[in-house]
């Protein structure tokens, strides 16, 4: 490669169209902050934590990355999949289909996931992998129908 030829991504585009700003990497800066930062230094792309944008509002957070002409790429976190009680199980689930209407308000295609480590006293791994992968097949259709990948 020449060393004066520009770097190339995915498709040919260059590292700048493709990289994001995670909020969490400066939590010190309000969703204000951040958008008006990333704005001011060219960066196009931001990636969102779900406790800043509940607090601001999905659909506020969304029209004011929209107005600074920066896009979501991402949206964290949703999962936390391997409780073993039924009704942590419901939460979980209904908590994760909240994540997935918040990214598809922030018009990401991205919903960031955790799956979760063992239940307090729990020690079989192979049973919470099949909590996480039950789950995921369940939450995978609803987050399909709103256009947006968990990852």
């Amino acid at each position: 490669m020449n060393a004066e030829a520009p770097r190339t991504g995915a498709a040919g585009t260059s590292g700048a169209d493709r990289f994001s700003i995670n909020q969490e990497t400066i939590k010190q800066w309000s969703l204000p902050e951040l958008v008006a930062g990333c704005a001011a230094a060219g960066v196009q792309h931001v990636g969102l934590w779900r406790g800043p944008v509940q607090e601001y509002g999905p659909a506020a957070a969304a029209r004011l990355v929209r107005d600074a002409g920066l896009t979501v790429s991402t949206l964290c976190r949703g999962g936390f999949l391997t409780a073993a009680d039924p009704a942590a199980r419901a939460e979980a689930l209904a908590d994760n289909r909240a994540a997935v209407d918040e990214a598809a308000t922030l018009s990401t295609g991205v919903l960031v996931l955790v799956s979760g480590g063992l239940p307090p006293g729990d020690r079989d791994l192979a049973a919470a992998r099949e909590r996480v992968a039950d789950a995921l097949a369940e939450l995978g259709p609803y987050a399909a129908e709103r256009g947006v990948r968990l990852a």
